[in-house]
């Protein structure tokens, strides 16, 4: 069993939620693990004591240099509960202002602003993979912007 933290994800979207086909931002991330490019929303590691949603702007801000008017509570998972109690929490974000990025010296990622619908085009055809991403941008697609 491998103690985890947790930690939070969080979409952003670049337009209005409730427009036609909105834009979210995803980044793609080298990841050793899968030896290859992935595409993500923004996501990290709780620190001590921090609250979910503070974890989630902070990583949003250090990912993409963005800052959120509202940032909105989507669910909670967990990653792979065969081995790990590692559980992220998933938030979307709007009202977005650029600033400065602050990558960590590990972190080797480009900004990818996409429509949605092209996002939910790429998880049905297997170019995104990252399971925090396909299930924060179906939750938000199917729970939080078809009311």
């Amino acid at each position: 069993m491998i103690r985890h933290p947790g930690a939070s994800a969080i979409v952003p979207f670049l337009s209005d939620p409730a427009g036609e086909d909105p834009q979210v931002l995803l980044i793609r991330q080298y990841r050793y693990a899968a030896g290859g490019y992935l595409y993500e929303v923004p996501a990290g590691r709780l620190d001590a004591g921090e609250d979910p949603k503070t974890c989630a702007a902070r990583e949003l801000r250090e990912e993409t240099g963005c800052t959120a008017e509202a940032i909105e509570y989507l669910t909670s998972i967990y990653t792979t509960p065969g081995f790990t109690d590692e559980r992220i929490h998933l938030f979307m974000a709007t009202g977005l202002i650029a600033g400065e990025t602050k990558h960590e010296a590990d972190e080797f990622l480009e900004l990818q602003p996409m429509l949605l619908s092209r996002a939910l085009e790429m998880i049905q055809a297997g170019e995104i993979q990252d399971g925090k991403t396909v299930i924060a941008l179906l939750f938000a697609a199917g729970f939080r912007l078809s009311r």
